[in-house]
């Protein structure tokens, strides 16, 4: 290979680098539009597109492979490759779709849309795609996070792709010699790249003030903790039940002692009663006898028992007179919750039998609350986990009238990773998208109350027992992104599907062109 080829392959590198740097625990939300503008640059000066694929994967496999490790801690490095190189390949689709698209007038815009499409690509297929790593959940700490409260987490990696393509085209345009030409398409082309994010800060404006709602009222998040970390935390089910007993206890205590206030709600994690609370009575009445002490309903994880014996993962409102309104979770996670093609997998690992047999539930994500100091009943928009990933998991929440929003999970299985972190900054996403605070109650942390404008207000350190406490506003106002709801990633995802089609033919005329060239070339030689 020449040096130039190396070059771009370790470009591409560090583009994935890049982007993987920008995501948290880390808050250097401005290197991901600097690494999309170097994997643009690579692809378009990709000699062909099986080149421009390639750059793409191995851009790809820079961003997902340190974003990822957590998939492997307990089950070993073959999931964490697989899927990172399942992951890997929808880059290397966008850098051959951006490769495609240059020939055409206004390319970076249509390179963003490549990514567009190709993220939507990985977030919908296979078995019902995997958002992690999406570009708009790495920016939680940067001035992009405000056109979530416009469009959502799509419009949000558009726009932060599109900085990065446009920056590419500024540093083409670099290389022009007509001095005065290029000086004015660089400054065009430059305060573009400003203008994008300094709009998302004028944004800011518009986000809801952390106080701001139709009433307050008082929600505890309580950390239990777990006595180990692993695929077996569960082992000691019930001492994972007492230790959030014991803690809600804890904050019954201080309210009857008057150091705390008494909260309307309580929430504890996923997983929180591994125990079927339905089915056990003993569990039944610990959880019966902590609402009645803490004097509110509490929403219990549990993992439920079906007659069929699968389970299914859901969190129900429990007061003082047993078990009301629940959620079953609806989005599940392929390869931990349930394992496709399972005696498949069994020959690739041992841990094939240990994956779950959760099947998805039903319904409209919401279960309501009445509570403590009175008034109409609480309707609480729940994603678990997994879901909060999912753009459609909290549209059907606000569709039916969330007015708080929770994330209940459980990460006791993935270890000390950053995990947590990035599935927090979802959350902060989530929390600006549809205009609501929201709540992330965790076994093992972190847990954390966020307001309407994606500040974290309070959080928890990792692997203790804690409670948070807070007052929050419920509101009933919509944001644009949740009165649209998937309306700008459609037409996002359209558009890039007739930008393909117009390089195509564009690209066929210009091979017909040559071949009349060569045709007309070859006549005109003498024989």
């Amino acid at each position: 290979m020449t040096w130039r080829v190396w070059g771009r392959i370790g470009a591409a590198v560090v583009a994935g680098l890049l982007v993987f740097a920008s995501f948290p625990p880390r808050t250097c939300w401005y290197l991901a539009p600097l690494g999309i503008a170097i994997l643009t640059l690579v692809a378009r000066d990709a000699t062909r597109l099986r080149g421009a694929f390639g750059y793409g994967l191995l851009g790809g496999l820079a961003f997902f492979l340190p974003l990822l490790p957590w998939t492997g801690i307990y089950v070993g490095p073959v999931p964490w490759l697989a899927l990172s190189a399942a992951c890997a390949v929808y880059v290397g689709l966008f850098g051959l779709a951006t490769r495609w698209v240059t020939v055409l007038p206004g390319w970076p815009v249509w390179a963003a849309l490549m990514w567009t499409l190709t993220e939507w690509g990985r977030s919908s297929f296979p078995f019902g795609g995997f958002p992690w790593g999406r570009l708009a959940f790495g920016q939680a700490d940067g001035w992009y996070l405000p056109f979530a409260w416009l469009g959502g987490a799509p419009i949000v990696s558009f726009v932060v792709a599109l900085t990065g393509t446009v920056l590419a085209a500024v540093i083409l345009r670099l290389r022009e010699r007509d001095t005065v030409r290029r000086g004015l398409v660089i400054f065009t082309l430059a305060t573009v790249v400003i203008i994008i994010p300094v709009t998302g800060v004028i944004l800011r404006t518009a986000l809801p003030a952390p106080d701001d709602g139709d009433r307050p009222i008082t929600v505890a998040a309580i950390q239990g903790s777990v006595p180990r970390l692993g695929l077996d935390f569960n082992a000691q089910r019930r001492a994972v039940l007492d230790n959030h007993i014991r803690r809600t206890e804890e904050l019954a205590r201080a309210v009857a002692a008057g150091t705390a206030a008494r909260p309307d709600v309580v929430i504890w994690p996923e997983n929180s009663s591994d125990i079927d609370p339905l089915r056990n009575a003993d569990a039944a009445a610990e959880i019966t006898a902590a609402s009645r002490d803490i004097g509110a309903p509490i929403l219990v994880g549990a993992v439920l028992v079906n007659d069929d014996r699968t389970t299914t993962n859901s969190v129900m409102m429990w007061d003082a007179d047993g078990p009301g309104e629940r959620h079953d979770k609806k989005i599940i996670q392929p390869f931990g919750e349930y394992l496709p093609y399972r005696d498949f997998f069994r020959h690739f690992s041992d841990y094939a039998d240990r994956a779950g047999y959760f099947v998805p539930g039903h319904g409209d994500g919401v279960v309501h609350a009445d509570p403590a100091g009175g008034g109409p009943p609480v309707a609480i928009g729940v994603a678990t986990c997994y879901e909060v990933a999912f753009d459609r998991a909290f549209e059907d929440s606000l569709r039916a009238g969330a007015q708080l929003l929770t994330v209940p999970t459980n990460n006791a299985t993935f270890g000390d990773s950053d995990m947590t972190y990035q599935q927090l900054a979802m959350s902060r996403v989530r929390a600006v998208e549809h205009g609501r605070a929201l709540v992330v109650a965790a076994t093992t942390g972190v847990s954390a109350i966020i307001t309407a404008d994606g500040a974290v207000q309070q959080q928890t350190p990792k692997f203790v027992p804690a409670a948070l406490e807070a007052t929050l506003p419920l509101r009933s106002e919509t944001t644009p992104a949740t009165a649209i709801g998937p309306l700008p990633e459609r037409v996002l995802c359209v558009l890039a599907a007739a930008v393909a089609l117009a390089a195509a033919i564009r690209w066929r005329t210009a091979a017909r062109t040559a071949r009349r060239a060569d045709e007309d070339v070859t006549t005109a030689s003498p024989r």
